[in-house]
This record gives structure tokens, C-alpha cells and sequence, in this order.
């Protein structure tokens, strides 16, 4: 099980959401190697953060048209938020041993979400599809400021 917490800062005008801050924390039962289970988690969290904010498949005409890594935009350095926590939670309980559990599973479903739910704290709007992108951001901002739903 993975829960996340993220702060944003977003840019009403064009869109551009920046991750300011990261908090993940996951039910590891019993870290058996406590530096390995925390780069696990960090690692699945930075995956999860690619695919709120950045990660894609286009397809045109049924045709993955961004299949290569030039094409395809995977999350890089520039992603990483100012803080980045990972908090690892050992309840023993799991069925490896010594009450281990799985790493990093949790941790990547847990951005998309509270990214979200941070953008819609600093807005007031809902953007519903992922990725976060500054122009879905953009058009959502927009839509509600048409709405007469402005900030």
C-alpha cells in the first residue's frame, strides 16, 4: 500500500504545473534493507509522478505514433520536486520474511492522484485527465473561468 502527498505550484496563465513538494509513504511490513526499500519507493513514486504529469501514448489512426524515447516523454531530472520524502511504514505483518512486504508497487499509483488533488487545491478546478499537461490545465482554468467559476 502506497499513500502520497503533493504541494504544487501552478501558473494560471499558462498552465505549468511545478511539484514543490513530495511526501510518499508505504507499508513495507519489515525493511529488511532499509536503503534498499526507500530507493524502491522513490523510484516508483518518480515513475507515478511521470505519468501524472508528463507520460503519454499517442495514437493516430490506431498507430502509436510516440513509441521511442525521443518521441515518448519520459519524467527527467527537472521533475524532481524541491523536497522529496519517502517514509516507510514497517507494520511486520507481511507474508515475506520476517514480515516483509512488497516495495514499490503502492507508490506508483499515488502521484496521479494527489498531484491532482493538489492542482485542484491551488485552483479550484478538476482536471480529470492525466497527464497533467500545461495545456489540459490551461483549457480546464479557461473552461471554468467561462463557467464563471474563476478563482
Amino acid at each position: 500500500m502506497g499513500v502520497g502527498g503533493a504541494e504544487v505550484d501552478v501558473d494560471t496563465e499558462t498552465g505549468q504545473v511545478r511539484l514543490v513538494r513530495y511526501i510518499s509513504t508505504a507499508d513495507v511490513g519489515r525493511a529488511i534493507n532499509p536503503a534498499l526499500c526507500e530507493g524502491q519507493d522513490e523510484g516508483a513514486a518518480m515513475q507515478g509522478i511521470g505519468h501524472a504529469l508528463r507520460e503519454e501514448l499517442v495514437f493516430e489512426s490506431g498507430q502509436l505514433v510516440n513509441a521511442g524515447l525521443i518521441d515518448y516523454p519520459v519524467p527527467t531530472m527537472e521533475m524532481l520536486p524541491e523536497e522529496f520524502v519517502a517514509i516507510l511504514f514497517e507494520d511486520g505483518g507481511g507474508p515475506g520474511p520476517y514480515g516483509a512486504k512488497g516495495v514499490g508497487e503502492g507508490s506508483i499509483v499515488a502521484p496521479a492522484p494527489a498531484i491532482a488533488a493538489a492542482v485542484y487545491a491551488a485552483t479550484g478546478v478538476w482536471v480529470r485527465d492525466l497527464p497533467l499537461t500545461p495545456e489540459r490545465v490551461w483549457r480546464a482554468l479557461r473552461a471554468a473561468r467561462e463557467a464563471g467559476r474563476p478563482r
